[in-house]
């Protein structure tokens, strides 16, 4: 069953390392399926907070998103997000 990492970008802080983790996040895609269905578009909150921006990532199953998330790749592109701004990250199980 497809599973889903939801990226909500909340504040940025330091522009320089938002582009390294572009760099290497890109990198850390490696063999890992990745479907991106929604990147940095236009967004419009109904509800709750402002955001910057939104990605949605869909994987095959929740094993495939928790291998990439957890990879040493992407841990190594993560250090530099989490330097580069403020955001929320969920794994989201599809429905059958």
């Amino acid at each position: 069953m497809a599973a889903y990492v939801v990226m909500i970008k909340d504040e940025t802080l330091d522009k320089d390392e938002l582009a390294t983790y572009a760099q290497k996040a890109g990198e850390a895609r490696g063999d890992h399926q990745i479907t991106p269905l929604a990147f940095y578009g236009d967004l419009e909150v109904l509800e709750g907070r402002d955001a910057e921006g939104v990605v949605v990532l869909e994987f095959a199953d929740i094993d495939a998103a928790k291998a990439w998330y957890h990879s040493p790749a992407y841990q190594e592109a993560k250090a530099h997000r989490v330097k580069g701004a403020n955001y929320r990250v969920l794994l989201v199980k599809g429905v059958a």
